[in-house]
């Protein structure tokens, strides 16, 4: 029996499970200058991370399981129909399923975020609502500014858009929510922190 990962291993593993389509994407476009190409890498990449990921911890979690498969049919349209366009659109149905999600979880008064993050952040269910309100309306404009792109840019600036374009999106909209995640954060007895 082989010995247990250590939490840095385990990280690098879930970043390249993660990353590891787009940036291939990213790559395959940079070298060959085709969108067909940089599919064939995508495909590649996300199933090979899939499969690391699954090896290592013996389970996928839901976003990058989500991500994966979403990478793996969109790519495999792209390549059995030769249209790019199918590639094109996965951001857009990624983004506006999650908004979809965030704002039928506020509706159904089920708090998706805390579903995914309730371990590592402690907030009240105000704060939790409104967070999944903001990721919403994130994942919606993504969607919207996607679709913006791909149909007004050529390839090579929507490449750059999609990655690491969103990524960099996503980051800096995660950091403009600190201030409310931290003015309220609980500690694990339900009391703020000093």
């Amino acid at each position: 029996m082989s010995a247990p990962l250590s939490d840095k291993t385990r990280s690098l593993i879930r970043a390249g499970v993660d990353y590891a389509g787009p940036m291939a994407f990213l790559v395959g476009f940079l070298v060959s200058k085709s969108l067909l190409t940089a599919t064939w890498a995508l495909v590649g990449a996300s199933a090979l991370g899939l499969i690391i990921g699954y090896a290592a911890e013996r389970r996928i979690a839901p976003m990058p399981l989500f991500a994966g498969l979403a990478a793996l049919i969109f790519g495999t349209l792209t390549l059995v129909f030769h249209d790019t366009r199918f590639v094109k659109i996965k951001p857009t149905v990624i983004n506006l399923v999650l908004a979809l999600i965030m704002f039928g979880g506020v509706w159904l008064k089920k708090n998706p975020l805390k579903a995914l993050l309730g371990e590592a952040i402690k907030l009240p269910e105000a704060a939790w609502r409104t967070l999944t309100l903001r990721y919403g309306v994130f994942f919606l404009c993504t969607a919207i500014l996607n679709e913006a792109v791909w149909r007004s840019q050529p390839d090579s600036v929507w490449i750059w858009f999609r990655m690491p374009g969103l990524q960099i999106l996503a980051i800096v909209f995660s950091l403009c929510q600190l201030p409310l995640m931290l003015k309220h954060a609980v500690d694990d007895e339900g009391s703020k922190p000093n």
